[in-house]
């Protein structure tokens, strides 16, 4: 990555952004990182300028495209939670279209060339085979799914019109945190399984439940794609590098091809921390397909992209020693206060 341009990161001082952020400028890249810090934090923003504000606020964005002269943006910013999604709609399509959509009116504008999405395999819905290629039907069950995938299809659009070109990267189950053990993941009242296992680990959590046991795979619970965030993070920054050398746009999945059940992953949780968990079984919840993993031969042809951390045990040493340090670091505690 040779490229000394500044690049637009929305959403970086997020749990994925951050990392990113800490790639780019490990690479040498001048980073502008533009979060109104709603779930995000100033500490894990290890490098570049933090603009504290809105990715809807066009004035704002339309300053910054040309101040810095930025010529790449890499999209993070965006609700995340599915059950919320269902709950409050309206939030997701003003946060993550209607903001898009106004940031790729200002890229488009400013004559951004290169514009990188963070996207999710939620896209799918539930699909009829457990191992999904990119080009698999795209069906979102809830208004989160359908929100990124009304933005991916504003960006093809787009793309179609304009000398834009974009990478769509589908993520399925991120977790893990930043091996050095400077960032992970700090939102509260977190929902993802390998997050909230490692916080019963701890003890931040009296324990947590498995939704559902009576699913057609060999141990009755769901199966999951797990990919640690520090390998999505590298697939980021060479998505970044297929654009600058001409590659065409393209959607790609993010997974590492197999995946782990519920119980596969608390077992593994117990056996890294050393630590029993309270773990009672509930029902299932509505709209969790029994399997997702991901095909993931086009990101590897394309970018060249292989994973370094493809190893469950190590992405929940990692969380796990994340959620140790964060206890000491108390990022929550202190977000008012920074």
């Amino acid at each position: 990555m040779k490229n000394t341009s500044a690049v637009l990161v929305t959403g970086g001082a997020g749990y994925i952004g951050s990392h990113v952020v800490k790639q780019l400028g490990r690479a040498g890249r001048r980073v502008v990182v533009l979060d109104n810090l709603s779930t995000g934090f100033r500490q894990a923003v290890r490098h570049g300028e933090l603009v504290v504000g809105n990715t809807g606020d066009m004035a704002l964005v339309e300053d910054l495209l040309h101040k810095h002269g930025i010529q790449t943006v890499l999209h993070f910013a965006a609700h995340i939670v599915v059950p919320e999604s269902v709950s409050d709609p309206l939030k997701y399509y003003r946060n993550n279209t209607c903001s898009t959509r106004n940031l790729l009116e200002c890229c488009a504008a400013a004559g951004v060339r290169h514009f990188i999405f963070s996207s999710t395999a939620a896209v799918y819905g539930i699909p009829e085979n457990t191992f999904i290629d990119e080009d698999a039907p795209t069906s979102p069950i809830n208004p989160y799914g359908l929100s990124k995938l009304m933005s991916e299809w504003m960006l093809r659009d787009l793309a179609a019109a304009s000398d834009l070109r974009y990478v769509a990267l589908r993520y399925f189950n991120v977790a893990g945190a930043d091996p050095e053990g400077e960032l992970g993941q700090a939102t509260p009242e977190a929902t993802h399984l390998i997050k909230v296992a490692c916080e019963a680990a701890t003890g931040k959590r009296s324990g947590l439940a498995i939704f559902g046991t009576d699913y057609p795979t060999p141990d009755g619970t769901c199966i999951r794609d797990y990919i640690h965030v520090d390998d999505l993070a590298r697939a980021h920054l060479q998505a970044l590098d297929y654009l600058e050398g001409g590659g065409a746009s393209i959607v790609l999945n993010c997974g590492y091809g197999h995946g782990y059940s519920v119980r596969e992953v608390l077992d593994t949780v117990q056996r890294v921390s050393g630590r029993s968990l309270a773990i009672r079984e509930a029902d299932r919840r509505a709209g969790d397909p029994p399997a997702l993993t991901a095909d993931s031969r086009r990101i590897r042809h394309v970018l060249g992209w292989q994973p370094r951390h493809d190893d469950l045990a190590f992405i929940v040493r990692t969380a796990l020693e994340w959620e140790r340090r964060l206890a000491v670091l108390d990022w929550a505690g202190q977000r008012h206060g920074v």
